[in-house]
C-alpha cells in the first residue's frame, strides 16, 4: 500500500485522543495508521519544553519538509558561493579557494564541499536547469571524480653536465631564496614555445617566449629574466636533459646560476615546474602556437599564477612569499 502523509485533520484527531490519554495503539485504530508510524508522528512533533503535541505546527513542518526535499545547500550563503565560482573561474583549486576563503576571514568550507557543489549542478553528465557546470575551470575536467595513482619511470642517466645528486641538500629542503627549476614549454606541433622558470621557496613562475629551440635561445631567455633577480636570489638552476639545454655552461656564465641536470624520466625531480606548467595548460591548452600569442597576453597569465593562494604557505600567494623573503 502508498505511503500517505497524515492530513491535518487526522493531526487534530490525534491531539483531541491525547488529550484524553489514550494509547497510540488506540489512536491509530481509531485513524486506520500503523501504531508506529502515529508514535513517530507525535515524537517528531512533541516540544521539548511545552511537552504538548500542536497538529497545525506538526502540519506545517511536514509541509516544508516535502518543499525542500532533496535540495542540499551545498554552501552556505550566496557570498561564500559566488565567491567559490569566482575564483574557480580564475583557475584556483577548491583547496586554494577554501584556504583562501578562510585566511580572508569570509568563511570556513572543506574543498570537498566545493567539489560536491560543482558536481551537483550537473544530472547525467550535463548541467542542471539554470545551473552551471564548473568542470572546464578544474585542472582535471572528468564528468565523475577519479582516484588517480603514479607511475614510474625508467632511470637511465647520462647527464649533459653535473647531476642532481651533486646539487646541495639545502636545495631540498626550500629553506632559501634562488634555488629554481626549468622547462620548455612547446608551441602547436613542436615550434617554438616558452620558457619557464619556478623559484622553489615561493613558488614564483616566469614564462618567456624563445625566439627557436638552439640552445642560445634558452640561454638568452633565462638569462633575460635574470637580469631583474637579485644575486640573492640566485643560486641553482635544475633542468632536464633536452637538446635545448646543451649550453648550459653558457647558462652559468650569463646568470651566475650552478646548473644541474635531473635524471631522465624522472619529472618529479623538478616537480614544482612540471606542476605549474600544467597551470599554464590550463590557458594555453596543447595545440597553442605561442608564436601568435601576444606578449601581453603571457604577462598577464603569468601574474595570474604568481597571484594564486598555495596550501603550502598558508594559501597566501608566491608573490607574497618573494616579496617578503627578499626584504629579510
Amino acid at each position: 500500500m502508498a505511503h500517505k502523509q497524515l492530513r491535518v485533520e487526522e493531526r487534530e484527531e490525534i491531539q483531541r485522543r491525547l488529550w484524553r490519554r489514550e494509547s497510540i495503539r488506540s489512536i491509530a485504530m481509531r485513524l486506520g495508521r500503523s501504531h508506529t508510524s502515529i508514535a513517530r508522528e507525535i515524537k517528531r512533533n512533541n516540544p521539548k519544553v511545552a511537552k504538548r503535541y500542536t497538529p497545525r505546527l506538526a502540519d506545517e513542518r511536514a509541509r516544508k519538509k516535502r518543499q525542500s526535499r532533496g535540495r542540499i545547500d551545498r554552501l552556505k550563503n550566496e557570498t561564500i558561493r559566488q565567491y567559490v565560482i569566482d575564483h574557480l573561474k580564475e583557475r584556483w583549486s577548491p583547496e586554494q579557494v577554501a584556504g583562501r576563503m578562510k585566511l580572508e576571514g569570509i568563511g570556513s568550507i572543506s574543498p570537498e564541499a566545493i567539489y560536491q557543489f560543482i558536481y551537483a549542478q550537473l544530472s547525467y553528465g550535463k548541467p542542471k536547469r539554470g545551473k552551471e557546470d564548473l568542470r572546464p575551470y578544474l585542472r582535471r575536467k572528468q564528468n565523475k571524480r577519479q582516484h588517480h595513482g603514479s607511475r614510474k619511470g625508467q632511470r637511465i642517466f647520462k647527464p649533459n653536465g653535473h647531476s642532481i645528486d651533486e646539487r646541495p641538500p639545502v636545495v631540498d629542503a626550500r629553506s632559501r631564496i634562488g634555488d629554481w627549476e626549468g622547462d620548455t614549454v612547446e608551441s602547436r606541433d613542436h615550434a617554438p614555445g616558452v620558457n619557464t622558470l619556478l623559484e622553489r621557496m615561493s613558488g614564483v613562475y616566469l614564462v618567456t617566449k624563445v625566439k627557436d629551440k638552439t640552445g642560445g635561445a634558452t640561454v638568452a631567455a633565462v638569462a633575460e629574466r635574470m637580469e631583474a633577480v637579485p644575486e640573492e636570489a640566485k643560486h641553482t638552476l635544475t633542468i632536464d636533459n633536452g637538446p635545448e639545454n646543451r649550453d648550459w655552461q653558457m647558462m652559468e656564465d650569463a646568470t651566475g646560476l650552478s646548473c644541474f641536470f635531473a635524471h631522465p624520466y624522472c619529472s618529479n625531480e623538478r616537480g614544482a615546474n612540471e606542476n605549474a606548467n600544467g597551470l599554464l595548460r590550463e590557458y594555453f591548452p596543447k595545440g597553442t602556437d605561442f608564436r601568435e600569442v601576444p606578449d601581453e597576453e603571457i604577462a598577464r597569465v603569468e601574474y595570474a599564477l604568481n597571484t594564486r593562494p598555495r596550501k603550502r604557505h598558508g594559501f597566501r600567494t608566491p608573490l607574497e612569499i618573494w616579496g617578503g623573503a627578499l626584504t629579510c
